[in-house]
C-alpha cells in the first residue's frame, strides 16, 4: 500500500563538499547516493582525524564558490568548473584556488576525489516544505533553504521527521528511485552562513538547537537505484 505525500520541488547536487552546487532536473540515485554528489573535497593536509575536511567551518567563503560538472551526465570523469565570488570561472584543479583556500584557512590543504561521495554520515538529505516553514515560523523570518544544503526538497505539509524509518518512492515503478529514511540530520555552525553573502548569523543555529533538538531534515539511504525527477510524486511505502 502506498500513499502520495507530495512532489519533488527541488533537486540539488554538490560536486565539491562545502561549495555551492547545482540545481538538477533529474538526479540519478545509485547505491552510493546521487551521482556526483560530494564527489570532491578539500582536506586539511595535516589533520589525521576521521573528520579531515576543509569546509566552511574553517573558510566560510567556500559557500560562495559554485561548482558544476562541465559534462553533467558523466560526473565520474567530467571536469569541474568553479565560479569564484568575483565571477571568474576556473578549473577546480587550478593551483590558485587551492592556494587561496590554504591562505584563508591558514594551513595546507589537498584536493581528493571519492566516487562514492565525501559524506559526513548518510548519502541523501531530504526536507519538506512544511518542515522548512516550521523553522521559519520559529525563527521569525524567512530563511534561504540553500543554507541547509539539502539534496531533495519535497513539497508537503508534513514534517520530514514523520518519515523516519519509512521508505519513500519517487516517480514511476519502472525507473523511480526508492530511499530508506533514517535519522534526523544534526546541524552545525555551517547553517549559520548565508549562502549568498558568507555572513554568519548565529541565531539560526540557536533556533534549530532550541526548537528542533538541533535537527533539520532527514538522512536517507538508497533502497532501490533509479531516477528522481523534478515534479515527481513522492509516495510513502507501507
Amino acid at each position: 500500500m502506498t500513499r502520495i505525500l507530495g512532489h519533488v520541488s527541488a533537486l540539488n547536487r554538490y560536486p565539491v563538499k562545502s561549495m555551492a552546487g547545482e540545481q538538477l532536473g533529474v538526479a540519478e540515485l545509485d547505491w552510493q547516493g546521487i551521482e556526483g554528489d560530494r564527489q570532491y573535497a578539500f582536506v586539511r593536509a595535516a589533520n589525521g582525524t576521521r573528520f579531515p575536511w576543509l569546509t566552511a567551518r574553517e573558510v566560510p567563503a567556500m559557500v560562495l564558490h559554485r561548482a558544476r560538472f562541465e559534462d553533467p551526465g558523466k560526473p565520474k570523469t567530467s571536469a569541474i568548473a568553479v565560479q569564484t565570488p568575483d565571477g571568474a570561472s576556473i578549473s577546480l584543479h587550478d593551483p590558485m584556488l587551492k592556494a587561496h583556500l590554504e591562505a584563508a584557512a591558514g594551513e595546507p590543504a589537498a584536493l581528493i576525489q571519492v566516487a562514492r561521495g565525501c559524506y559526513d554520515s548518510m548519502p541523501v538529505s531530504i526536507q519538506s516544505s512544511g518542515g522548512h516553514a516550521a523553522l521559519e515560523a520559529a525563527h521569525g523570518c524567512a530563511l534561504d533553504i540553500d543554507r541547509f544544503r539539502i539534496n531533495v526538497i519535497v513539497e508537503s505539509d508534513l514534517p520530514a521527521s514523520d518519515w523516519q524509518g519509512r521508505r519513500l518512492a519517487f516517480g514511476s515503478d519502472e525507473d523511480g528511485a526508492v530511499v530508506q529514511c533514517a535519522d534526523p540530520i544534526k546541524r552545525c555552525v555551517i547553517v549559520t552562513i548565508d549562502p549568498h553573502t558568507g555572513a554568519k548569523e548565529p541565531r539560526v543555529l540557536r533556533t534549530v538547537a532550541q526548537q528542533f533538538a538541533s535537527c533539520y531534515g532527514i538522512y536517507a539511504g538508497p533502497a532501490r537505484p533509479g531516477l528522481i525527477r523534478l515534479g515527481d510524486p513522492v509516495r510513502l511505502i507501507d
